[in-house]
């Protein structure tokens, strides 16, 4: 029997890696979804414990979730479909309904979200830029955790790699379109060949490609401890959150390069093009805030 996915350097062989984790009244509920909610939940937990740790009310960053999550999966839903609008604008329907498979764009999300947050603040009259900084390091968790839903959709992956993380794919498990990279480097399986380490079975082809999924969960995971680590020493609020936006614009920045998937603007790649951004931003207000060029009421 043939896996699913196969990372041969590393010896893994995973099979019948179904999408749908179980199915409550005949509705399928993926495994896309859950990993979302669980890093929803991680990133709660981690933003209630720094609460505890810094004094602040642990109640009301449940309150900030009840706002930020509609918020944030509204702009993750609606800034894919934007980008995707000649596929959604031919069946509508589907910007609800195809949801539970994916189609979500994390910048629509962050942008979203940071939006949500400065509003909860404004209307009850709290520091915006402490509640940014206990809730940077649970984005990129939330990130980390949820980025395995691409995983077990078998989508946004890279071209072609034989580096020592590359995974393999068969090819009648992906529905994204593939790259010509891609296509000259399958690897194929005929049944009973001597070489061939499923024998007996029909012919099977893998496409063999960079695990941007993982390689973006390692480097979220990283910005985590390294935020949690630092936010008891910084110098000024908003620092920890300017620092995950750098971070994050960083590593995505170099991860969209290898994708195959990229949203676009045109010919603009859009994510990679906001991802500079981010990054540029990040340093930029972390530049004006220690020469105090930017003064702000909060320490």
């Amino acid at each position: 029997m043939a896996p699913d996915i196969w990372f041969p350097h590393l010896g893994i062989r995973l099979y019948d890696v179904s999408r749908i984790a179980f199915s409550i009244f005949g509705i399928g509920i993926y495994w896309y979804a859950l990993f979302i909610m669980l890093g929803v939940l991680a990133g709660l937990i981690t933003a209630k414990i720094e609460a505890k740790r810094s004094g602040q009310s642990q109640e009301m960053y449940m309150d900030l979730l009840l706002v930020g999550l509609p918020s944030a999966l509204i702009g993750l839903r609606l800034f894919f479909v934007a980008m995707n609008w000649e596929i959604y604008s031919q069946d509508p329907i589907r910007i609800i309904t195809g949801i539970r498979e994916g189609g979500l764009a994390i910048f629509g999300g962050i942008i979203t979200s940071i939006l949500a947050v400065y509003l909860f603040t404004k209307i009850r009259k709290l520091d915006i830029w402490l509640i940014l900084d206990t809730c940077a390091p649970s984005f990129a968790l939330g990130q980390a955790i949820g980025r395995w839903g691409n995983f077990v959709n078998r989508e946004a992956f890279g071209n072609f790699t034989d580096n020592f993380l590359a995974m393999r794919i068969n090819r009648t498990q992906t529905g994204m379109p593939l790259t010509q990279d891609i296509l000259d480097n399958l690897f194929t399986f005929y049944p009973n060949h001597p070489f061939s380490p499923f024998d007996g079975y029909p012919t099977v082809e893998f496409i063999q490609v960079h695990p941007t999924f993982l390689y973006e969960s390692i480097g979220s995971l990283i910005i985590f401890a390294l935020l949690t680590a630092y936010r008891p020493r910084k110098n000024f609020g908003g620092e920890i959150f300017w620092l995950y936006l750098a971070g994050y614009g960083l590593i995505r920045f170099f991860i969209e390069s290898l994708r195959t998937d990229q949203l676009t603007l045109g010919t603009l790649p859009i994510s990679q093009a906001l991802a500079a951004v981010a990054f540029i931003v990040g340093i930029a207000a972390i530049i004006l805030r220690r020469t105090g060029v930017w003064q702000t009421n909060q320490p």
